[in-house]
């Protein structure tokens, strides 16, 4: 009888950032979460950017020049963020409460590309899902506006810019639940540190005399953000939309900085 020898491969694959990115995909759109979430938050994006605009048509503004058309369809937007920051939270802290953060671990030793790969692979999803969500519930809101001729095109100054923005708004929201998740590495903890700081600040800043509270109002995270989605933001509460997107971009940076710095130095 003659045996029949099969070649043995022995070598170890190398860990790359892209089959990082690859693993992180599957277990993003393999959770059910990620779905209801993510439709949840377009579907707040759409539904409540049209309720809001038909309401404004049954009460017009006494001063049409002031009227913020964009804003007022985009509106969907400051409820969408909940749901895709609780996501970013979720995404992280699921699998340190079912340990599955060790065999993540274990296969990436040098951590970070593991971080790395949530934020690009959760942050270009959220981007894919709600940029359509946004231009869907400007249009339709602005078609709802053209009743009372309050309506704007998108190719207005300031328009495009708010529109793509506010999906980049929602892209941030999501990574700063991340970045949450992964320092805080509790779910319950995460997500209410998560609501602190997008609505605490405003409510504190709001017992400060009125010199100072107007200042640092434009600056708590959530109202500095959310700037982006005005093309007539009042400049007395509000940053400039670009300024203000890019200080929510810092407050963003910090927490998924302080997220890797921990994952770096602390055992899971």
């Amino acid at each position: 009888m003659t045996t029949i020898s099969l070649p043995v491969y022995t070598g170890e694959q190398r860990v790359t950032q892209l089959r990082v990115l690859r693993s992180e995909w599957t277990k993003l759109r393999s959770l059910p979460s990620t779905m209801w979430s993510l439709l949840t938050a377009v579907a707040l994006t759409v539904g409540f950017g049209v309720v809001y605009a038909m309401v404004r048509v049954a009460r017009p503004p006494a001063d049409p020049s002031t009227f913020d058309a964009t804003g007022v369809t985009l509106s969907g937007v400051q409820l969408a963020q909940l749901a895709v920051g609780v996501l970013g939270v979720l995404l992280v802290t699921g699998e340190f409460a079912t340990g599955s953060i060790r065999a993540t671990l274990a296969a990436v030793p040098s951590r970070l590309p593991v971080l790395w790969g949530k934020a690009a692979v959760f942050g270009l999803t959220t981007m894919v899902l709600c940029l359509p969500a946004v231009v869907v519930a400007f249009v339709v809101g602005q078609s709802i506006l053209a009743a009372e001729n309050l309506d704007i095109g998108l190719g207005d100054p300031g328009v495009a810019r708010a529109v793509f923005g506010s999906a980049v708004f929602l892209a941030l929201v999501g990574l700063f639940g991340l970045g949450l998740g992964a320092l805080i590495r509790n779910t319950a903890g995460g997500i209410a540190t998560l609501l602190g700081l997008l609505f605490a600040p405003q409510i504190l800043v709001g017992f400060l005399p009125e010199s100072v509270s107007t200042q640092l109002y434009k600056y708590v995270p959530a109202q500095a953000g959310q700037a982006i989605m005005f093309v007539k933001p009042d400049p007395q509460w509000s940053l400039e939309p670009l300024a203000g997107l890019g200080v929510f971009a810092i407050y963003t940076a910090i927490a998924v900085g302080l997220a890797a710095w921990q994952l770096r130095r602390r055992d899971v």
